[in-house]
């Protein structure tokens, strides 16, 4: 009995440290790799994007642009276009200043 005991006990606090182990290591959430553009709608490659300067910041949220002539337009009115997918603005040393 004394061992039925034992094992039960060796094999609970195994298993509670298994699933503890796993909400450590749960993996980061996704961060996307495209998104819309706020004036066409098309698809716009985030990387590239930022590569090429495609992009606008406002009231702390990132938008990406498809073509040369969509900053204009949400520059024009960005309230307009406010509402439309984005991301936060990423934190970076020339944010800071």
């Amino acid at each position: 009995m004394k061992k039925t005991i034992a094992l039960i006990t060796i094999l609970s606090l195994t298993l509670t440290g298994a699933f503890a182990g796993q909400k450590k290591n749960a993996p980061a959430p996704k961060i996307p790799t495209q998104i819309q553009c706020p004036i066409e709608g098309g698809m716009v490659n985030i990387a590239k994007a930022t590569k090429d300067h495609m992009y606008f910041d406002y009231k702390g949220n990132r938008y990406f642009f498809c073509c040369n002539g969509c900053p204009q337009t949400f520059k024009a009115n960005p309230a307009k276009y406010a509402n439309k997918p984005h991301i936060k603005t990423p934190k970076t040393a020339e944010n800071a200043k």
